[in-house]
């Protein structure tokens, strides 16, 4: 990776990003120093522009931010720097250095899960029921969506609002296996939905339609 210390002075801009909620936690600035520093320790460290020495994210506070990967742009002049957060990154206190809560979106462990069930499709571990669910084919992992499906309607119309939620879960987990058993994911369907979401979309699909586009 080429990084060009010398366009700014030596310094490079360095965003910090937490590597699990994808929220950004800080801007700071590294030397080549700092980076080789950071790439060796695996923590996060800086050039203070301040105090004009080294300075380890966390070497005080506690806070470390402990790295998981590093990116540069496209003019080689700022890092994307992905980290895991050991509590407030912000010297204030707060979860980062804008005021904001670091709050994962519950919705992105959908794609994580998605991946975790991919990589049981790839390696297809003994004892793992999403193993045997693959190995049950299609068919039976449909049965199971629709299975899931009925029992959700079921406590919609007479359970409580956690066993709907508990069966709703069991429904999707059961309905990415699917996905992923056809080689798709659940972004495909965010995908479609997000089409649909266009106010156009139902008269765009008509004229697909007419044209012969769509069967």
């Amino acid at each position: 990776m080429k990084i060009d210390f010398e366009k700014c002075g030596g310094l490079v801009p360095a965003i910090i990003q937490d590597a699990e909620t994808k929220n950004v936690l800080m801007l700071g600035y590294m030397n080549q120093e700092a980076y080789q520093k950071t790439l060796d320790t695996k923590k996060v460290t800086f050039w203070s522009r301040s105090r004009n020495c080294l300075w380890t994210k966390g070497e005080t506070s506690g806070n470390f931010l402990h790295l998981v990967d590093i990116k540069v742009d496209c003019d080689n002049d700022t890092l994307l720097v992905k980290a895991h957060p050991d509590g407030p990154t912000c010297h204030t206190g707060t979860d980062t250095c804008w005021g904001e809560n670091n709050e994962q979106n519950p919705l992105l462990f959908l794609t994580e899960l998605q991946d975790f069930i991919n990589k049981r499709h790839e390696e297809m571990p003994e004892g793992s029921y999403t193993t045997k669910l693959f190995k049950d084919g299609v068919k039976r992992i449909a049965q199971k969506v629709g299975e899931e499906s009925l029992e959700a309607v079921i406590e919609a119309c007479t359970g409580t609002n956690e066993q709907l939620s508990y069966e709703v879960s069991d429904m999707i987990y059961h309905l990415i296996v699917l996905l992923a058993s056809k080689g798709m994911r659940i972004e495909d369907i965010a995908e479609e939905l997000h089409k649909r979401h266009d106010p156009e979309w139902d008269k765009k699909r008509r004229e697909a339609k007419a044209k012969g586009e769509m069967k």
